[in-house]
């Protein structure tokens, strides 16, 4: 009961929402969104996307943050606290943040690097062959890099929910926001004559990205589109990885629960979807479809910079603009992963805030420098079940995000659904008198839809389903 007394909240709703928002809005957002966009037929993908947000997203979130703040706890206690019988979900929630942030630090890390490069005025070596790897293939750089990200994260963490967490996002987010609105609209003006005399623009890449693309669509094919939506649901509202549970903890009893959830998916898609085009468009015009085809690390560090270097002089503004805007979607992303660690270890172990921090911040640190030695010293190369090549970081984001995050929501479905059922969500979700007008979707979905799907997608993730 002292834990909870002495629990901290969010000063407002705004302070939630864009904390929440903030986590929402990540690197996940900003080079996997655009990818699977541009695969998945631009527009369909879209559409399909945002039935699948306000459906099987809204869902999770609204799961999620309701059992933190019913429950005023983490994600570590949270379950065992709603059934005891169920504390170990807690655990497995707990283990993806672990998990994930050595790795996040490494890539904030990288971003560091970039935007330095090209805030320096050099941001036209960074479009040179090779740079990317050569960087990553060092020992020292990357670790300190990495560090320094660590350690900015950490200082938020250390300040706690209202003079770190809360008083960063309300920082940060308008700037992010800012700057994906007015990079996105600049990728709309340019346009480029390539070595065959071809001319594209970023009006063509726009088209590409929003109009649905049914050529040759078939019922396989527009399952893998489904799956990839659904996937990238995970990554753009941070569900499955206890952040919410640990955001909801901090909510106050009498906030509008439905309203803040509601702004969390309009603020989340708005900017996957201005990302999209903000990197489509700009792709296209100076690298053609075949440059459509990078995702990830590839997309972000290596086309993108080529991208910039060809847009001459103020090819050098716009990527240094473009790095402290992943930069800051770095940050955000990365402060509510680490909380959702900090927070388990002071509700299981009642630490203090301090001393939590501290030993996350030691256990990141420790998998970051595994992490970047995984790229030299340590370097391997395995295929992993859904046959992808990988190694250190690949191993721990395939254990995190294709394992671990669809068992822990189908387990937090499996709970809600039919041990606690439905209505102890639907009633901390109107205990405040609001109207919680998707419930009846929400009965489906939990008991349901979203099981079903969620066991698809864990099943294609272990290669079983790997024709799909």
């Amino acid at each position: 009961m002292k834990t909870e007394k002495n629990r901290n909240s969010f000063s407002g709703s705004i302070g939630f929402v864009l904390a929440a928002a903030g986590s929402a809005v990540g690197l996940g957002n900003i080079w996997r969104f655009p990818y699977l966009a541009a695969k998945d037929g631009g527009g369909l993908f879209l559409v399909v996307y945002l039935v699948l947000l306000l459906t099987f997203g809204f869902t999770l979130l609204t799961t999620e943050i309701a059992i933190g703040r019913k429950t005023k706890q983490s994600p570590l206690t949270a379950y065992k606290k709603l059934q005891e019988k169920w504390g170990f979900l807690g655990i497995l929630a707990c283990l993806v943040p672990i998990i994930i942030m050595p790795y996040y630090c490494v890539i904030g890390g990288w971003v560091i690097k970039y935007f330095t490069t090209y805030f320096t005025g050099a941001g036209s070596s960074a479009a040179a062959d090779g740079y990317f790897t050569e960087f990553i293939g060092e020992i020292g750089q990357p670790l300190i890099f990495m560090a320094i990200f660590l350690f900015v994260v950490a200082f938020i963490i250390f300040r706690g929910v209202n003079h770190g967490i809360e008083s960063s996002s309300k920082v940060l987010m308008p700037l992010l926001l800012l700057m994906v609105v007015g990079i996105a609209f600049f990728s709309l003006t340019i346009q480029s004559t390539d070595s065959s005399g071809a001319t594209r623009s970023g009006l063509e890449g726009f088209r590409i990205y929003v109009i649905p693309n049914l050529e040759g669509l078939t019922l396989k094919g527009f399952f893998t589109v489904l799956l990839d939506a659904m996937g990238q649901l995970f990554f753009s509202l941070s569900v499955a990885m206890g952040i919410m549970i640990a955001y909801g903890s901090y909510v106050k009893d009498d906030a509008n629960l439905a309203k803040s959830i509601n702004q969390i998916e309009i603020f989340d898609t708005a900017v996957a979807f201005l990302a999209g085009m903000m990197i489509i468009p700009a792709v296209y015009t100076f690298m053609g479809r075949e440059g459509m085809e990078a995702s990830g690390p590839s997309l972000m560090f290596v086309s993108l910079p080529k991208v910039f270097s060809s847009m001459g002089r103020i090819g050098n503004l716009i990527g240094g603009l473009f790095f402290a805007m992943v930069l800051f979607a770095a940050l955000t992303s990365a402060v509510s992963v680490m909380e959702a660690v900090v927070s388990s270890l002071m509700d299981q172990f009642h630490m203090s805030r301090i001393k939590a921090a501290a030993v996350e911040t030691a256990i990141a640190l420790a998998g970051g420098i595994l992490v970047c030695l995984g790229y030299n010293k340590l370097y391997f190369d395995i295929t992993l079940p859904n046959g992808a090549h990988a190694q250190i970081l690949d191993i721990m984001d395939y254990i995190s995000n294709n394992c671990l995050m669809p068992l822990v929501a189908i387990g937090t479905c499996f709970l809600v659904g039919w041990i606690i059922k439905p209505k102890t969500i639907i009633d901390e979700v109107e205990k405040t008198g609001c109207r919680f007008s998707r419930k009846s979707l929400y009965i489906v979905m939990i008991r349901v839809v979203a099981p079903v799907l969620l066991v698809i997608l864990l099943l294609k993730s272990a290669g079983i389903l790997r024709a799909i």
